[in-house]
């Protein structure tokens, strides 16, 4: 199965590490076009990004003004082509070099969107205990709240075929991105969801770390947001059954 991948990068502040993660998403071995999306970035980002101007597999996307990720996510899901859409944060904390498990159960014709996991045994740098037990928490009231077993909601690496993120409303502009997909890909009961073990290379405050305290905040109001709404119809331009014949015929 020949896959084309859309790697939707969200960038704010990156200047320095923004150059290297593009250098090793074009490393991967797969037919794809990486979108960087730049948040309204402060610093040399911008200056940076001019390189790739006129590049085949590079496409730059400027936002206005800082919005936050899940607003950068959502620019960058709308210009996807390609089957398979990844999101790649630029930050190095998450490695490409994990392409090939993250996209195994797609390929395989198991699922139809992949979690990659911080905590399903990869290799990761030692850091920030509270920060796991916070991510741990908040999994867990996801998945009370959705009846999945995930083991890392908040991951970044999220791997969907294009049709089902493309299907989805999403609003959350910062990183309520992660529980409110999560509560609306649980609904769509006919999508299958898988999740895979990861390398996490997590960074400090002092390298550019940007989730604080206020974001887990955030995400708990998203999580009761996003579940406790008993609106779902709108949430989807498609219904999950037609969704379902559409992923399971490509």
């Amino acid at each position: 199965m020949s896959l084309k991948l859309s790697i939707v990068i969200p960038v704010y502040n990156e200047e320095k590490t923004v150059e290297r993660i593009i250098a090793e998403v074009r490393a991967v071995p797969y037919d794809k076009e990486i979108l960087v999306v730049d948040d309204g970035s402060t610093d040399n980002t911008r200056e940076v990004l001019k390189q790739y101007e006129g590049d085949d597999t590079v496409r730059v996307f400027l936002q206005g003004h800082n919005q936050g990720k899940g607003a950068a996510l959502r620019r960058g899901f709308e210009e996807a082509t390609g089957d398979v859409v990844i999101i790649q944060d630029a930050d190095l904390e998450y490695s490409p070099t994990d392409y090939p498990v993250l996209l195994q159960p797609i390929l395989d014709g198991r699922a139809d969107v992949v979690y990659g996991s911080r905590f399903q045994g990869g290799s990761g740098r030692v850091l920030y205990y509270r920060h796991t037990m916070g991510n741990k928490f908040l999994t867990f009231l996801s998945n009370l709240m959705t009846d999945l077993n995930l083991t890392d909601m908040e991951t970044c690496y999220k791997v969907f075929k294009r049709e089902v993120i493309q299907n989805i409303y999403l609003e959350s502009n910062r990183f309520g991105f992660e529980p409110e997909v999560t509560a609306k890909l649980a609904r769509m009961r006919e999508v299958v969801v898988y999740e895979v073990p990861i390398q996490y290379h997590g960074r400090t405050y002092d390298d550019g770390k940007k989730i604080t305290w206020k974001d887990g905040v955030s995400a708990l109001y998203c999580i009761l947001k996003y579940n406790l709404n008993p609106a779902s119809s709108g949430f989807y331009k498609r219904p999950a059954k037609e969704l379902k014949s559409l992923v399971r015929n490509q």
